[in-house]
């Protein structure tokens, strides 16, 4: 019986051997990506956050009920992954974007780090947090400002909120109506970083694999698509993404 480095070691190389002869690629990435460069998962808080529940903070209803507690909560998160850089799972993803013939990447996360490595065309399924949208007109521009003025207006003098997916909103209708489309006409779906218990995200892998494509997730810890999947390699993205662009 093969021990468990060895099982990982053949999973690694059949998932290498995908990525080679794959022509279309579908990235899902999720929290555990960014957390490797630093930036605190969702959930993570410090000091007076942790008396609030992110229930609490990301919602429609909590803006409208305090916008200065809210935004005060961007701002720290935005300081945050101000001082942030990508790492080696980042680059490897923008490299294999310039390698494969149609790449397209899904990302749950907000804080443009994809984008500094190099890639293009990016799927913010669930925003930026370096995007505000005005509550009134609904205009939306990029401030990357740190500190950012505290309950920022817009040109019209609407309130501006942050540009992000918060609790009981639909994602981006265009945005993900696109990462569903990739997700079904690819040849290779990777799952990286991802916890798979947020949907409709989550759901992007069966997608792929209903519709002929392999699956390979990576990740620190077993996931509700674990056993789902064709391949799973247990381990840190960092790690892991970039052996996937090298020959065996």
């Amino acid at each position: 019986m093969a021990s468990l480095p060895d099982v990982m070691e053949l999973c690694l190389e059949k998932a290498r051997d995908w990525v080679q002869k794959a022509s279309s690629i579908a990235v899902l990435t999720g929290a555990g990506v960014s957390a490797e460069s630093g930036v605190p998962t969702f959930r993570d808080a410090a000091g007076l956050w942790n008396q609030f529940r992110p229930e609490d903070l990301a919602t429609p209803e909590a803006f409208a009920r305090n916008p200065k507690t809210v935004w005060e909560w961007y701002n720290w998160r935005r300081s945050i992954i101000d001082q942030a850089r990508p790492n080696a799972a980042h680059f490897a993803l923008a490299e294999l974007q310039q390698r494969v013939s149609r790449l397209t990447l899904i990302t749950q996360n907000v804080d443009g780090l994809h984008q500094e490595a190099g890639s293009q065309r990016v799927l913010e399924i669930h925003g930026s947090i370096w995007r505000l949208r005005c509550t009134e007109c609904g205009r939306v521009w990029i401030d990357r400002s740190v500190p950012l003025k505290l309950l920022p207006k817009c040109a019209c003098s609407g309130l501006a909120r942050p540009d992000v997916v918060w609790f009981g909103e639909s994602l981006p209708h265009d945005v993900w109506q696109t990462a569903e489309v990739a997700a079904s006409n690819c040849d290779l779906f990777l799952a990286v970083g991802t916890s798979a218990v947020v949907y409709p995200a989550a759901g992007l892998a069966k997608t792929a694999k209903r519709s002929g494509a392999k699956t390979i997730e990576i990740n620190l810890e077993p996931t509700p698509i674990s056993g789902f999947v064709d391949c799973t390699i247990k381990g840190p993205a960092a790690e892991i993404v970039p052996k996937l662009l090298t020959a065996a």
